[in-house]
């Protein structure tokens, strides 16, 4: 059950274990719902599969969204604004000019409450404000994970009592071999095409093919250039829209062949970022050392700025259509 592992604004911040019949165990935090750790037994021992830390105390000020549940509106808005229903909403830009995972006070630095628990699942649950980081609408938040073997379903849903932008999202980053990079990992995914980004990493609304560039990733490979070094990926791809939602839209290999990670989403969009950026001051897991490629986000979620480009699917929820989004991760 439960158990209190530290204080953000003086407010208890609780864990909570999930274990399966399987082995596997996930710890999860109130504060941004966050996975803290993920073990998976690989040879007789418990090996990590996510990037986090030992302690609590190191979250606030070294994590980059760890495991988080990122929003209001995961990813980037360009401009840290945007206009619906003719009204203009200005929001608190905290990435150079633009806003990122609902800003800087987003659902994924609050503290959540545990609703429901059990060995194997937990519903936590965050009320926002109508107003918080400049969004329209109260909104009610209710995030469940549930462990089943070696397959984590988490389902997420949001309902408001006015209409706004929401794009809710796991935020973990993976290493099936727990420490080193990822460079190695074959990835693969279901993705023909992909949002062009401009300056900040903002989409220009081109969606365009990946059939013959660098970010063609249908067939399973490594994320190292012909030359060996890393390749810096950080980019939303547009899932094939005609699949089969009981088949992965993505996968990862560990370089040993050791684990697989199978992700299964709803979500139009997954966005592939691994990790170039990472260059973590303070050590993580069993005393890791995060520093660039360290870790592979696989983010299913709705196209980036989509509230800025009527082309892209709508992230707008009202009261009578609520958010929902369902994913599943294997690791196996």
């Amino acid at each position: 059950m439960a158990k209190i592992v530290g204080v953000f604004n003086g407010q208890d911040i609780h864990e909570v274990v999930l274990t399966s019949q399987t082995g596997v165990s996930v710890a999860i935090l109130t504060y941004g719902a966050l996975i803290r750790d993920w073990r998976v037994p690989v040879a007789g021992e418990m090996r990590p599969v996510v990037l986090g830390f030992d302690e609590f105390s190191s979250y606030p000020d070294h994590s980059p969204y760890f495991g988080a549940i990122a929003g209001r509106v995961a990813n980037r808005i360009g401009g840290a604004r945007f206009t619906l229903h003719g009204a203009v909403y200005d929001l608190p830009a905290n990435e150079g000019p633009n806003h990122l995972h609902g800003g800087p006070e987003g659902i994924a630095h609050q503290i959540w409450r545990i609703a429901e628990e059990s060995e194997t699942s937990v519903t936590l649950t965050l009320f926002s404000p109508d107003g918080a980081m400049g969004y329209p609408g109260d909104l009610e938040i209710a995030v469940t994970y549930r462990l089943e073997g070696n397959r984590l379903e988490i389902d997420f849903a949001a309902e408001t009592d006015r209409p706004t932008p929401v794009n809710i999202v796991q935020h973990n980053y993976f290493n099936l071999m727990g420490r080193g990079d990822v460079l190695d990992h074959r990835l693969s995914f279901a993705a023909g095409a992909y949002t062009e980004l401009g300056e900040g990493q903002i989409p220009t609304g081109a969606i365009l093919p990946t059939k013959g560039t660098e970010l063609d990733f249908r067939e399973a490979r490594t994320m190292r250039q012909t030359d060996g070094s890393g390749q810096k990926i950080d980019c939303n791809f547009v899932l094939d829209t005609r699949r089969d939602q009981t088949e992965p839209v993505a996968m990862a290999e560990a370089p040993d062949g050791s684990l697989t990670l199978r992700i299964y989403t709803d979500q139009p969009g997954l966005q592939v970022y691994n990790g170039w950026k990472l260059d973590v001051a303070v050590p993580g897991l069993d005393g890791a050392q995060y520093h660039a490629f360290s870790g592979l986000c696989l983010e299913d979620q709705n196209f980036p700025d989509a509230i800025n480009n009527p082309h892209f699917p709508t992230p707008v929820v009202t009261p009578e259509e609520p958010y929902r989004h369902w994913c599943a991760i294997e690791i196996a």
